[in-house]
């Protein structure tokens, strides 16, 4: 996606959206990490992209990276190899369910401030950054 350009013109795109992207940013990770179990992964996907967006909409790409890298660390206990690893390591193999059922609160809860944090950065709270 990176080298065909996609996650540039994705970037452009969501770019439209202003400052209010900056909120929703964190969930890009999040919703990578989920889905690939790695945040590395879910980095080298949409890092491009929120670089390009926040440069377009005129927010600091490195909070945009940073917060992408953060919502994928939330995302990492939802992942479903996570929850395998740790139902094996706890004997609590085939429950995988009953584990994503507890964490997922935790989950949702964390990117919800994470978004929060973020949002703010990028506003009122951009003395923050360096």
């Amino acid at each position: 996606m990176n080298l065909s350009g996609q996650t540039i013109t994705i970037g452009a795109r969501i770019a439209g959206t202003g400052t209010a992207f900056a909120f929703f940013s964190p969930l890009l990770g999040w919703i990578g990490t989920a889905v690939t179990g790695s945040d590395t992964s879910a980095n080298a996907l949409f890092a491009t992209l929120q670089q390009s967006a926040a440069e377009r909409a005129g927010i600091d790409p490195t909070l945009l990276v940073a917060a992408n890298t953060a919502g994928g660390v939330v995302g990492k206990m939802i992942s479903p190899q996570n929850l395998t690893i740790a139902a094996t390591a706890v004997g609590l193999v085939g429950r995988e369910s009953a584990i994503l059922r507890k964490v997922l609160p935790w989950s949702v809860g964390l990117i919800i401030l994470m978004c929060l944090l973020v949002g703010l950065q990028s506003t009122v709270l951009s003395r923050m950054l360096p």
